[in-house]
């Protein structure tokens, strides 16, 4: 169970650069994809940098997958940094990922964000505003996530 110290803010360290800030915008396309930030805004916004090669990314996309099921209200933005397209659409098809991913293999909006390790995510408010980051594979389900997503 998740507790809620571990709804705390981090950037692998003390303080985030970007928290309680506005969320950097940014525009990125793969040629398939295009995810434009500032189109979200008025939503909740879980912003997720990840891999198909990164184990605890991989153990958390069934999770996310739930939650953007179940609460389709808050927008789940994926960048992948994966360099082998490839790749990554055969992970898409075969675990089924209908939420919105787009590849950055050139890791443009990651950097933007100072994140440099797989997963995190970033949860942006509905007037853009970084309000948490988590750092590492979370479980999507948990009751204390939920409820607080729900109360942004």
């Amino acid at each position: 169970m998740l507790s809620l110290a571990a709804l705390t803010a981090c950037n692998r360290g003390a303080h985030p650069l970007l928290m309680n800030k506005p969320a950097p915008d940014f525009t990125v396309s793969d040629g398939r994809t295009s995810v434009h930030l500032a189109s979200y805004r008025g939503k909740v916004v879980l912003l997720n940098f990840w891999a198909t090669w990164c184990g605890p990314c991989v153990q958390e996309m069934p999770s996310l997958l739930q939650l953007h099921h179940a609460l389709p209200e808050v927008a789940i933005v994926a960048i992948s940094v994966d360099e082998d397209a490839t790749s990554y659409t055969n992970f898409l098809a075969r675990r089924h990922v209908d939420l919105i991913t787009v590849r950055d293999p050139r890791e443009t909006v990651p950097t933007l964000y100072h994140t440099n390790m797989w997963p995190e995510t970033y949860v942006i408010d509905r007037q853009g505003t970084i309000r948490r980051k988590f750092v590492g594979a979370q479980d999507w389900n948990s009751p204390e996530i939920r409820a607080y997503l729900k109360s942004l």
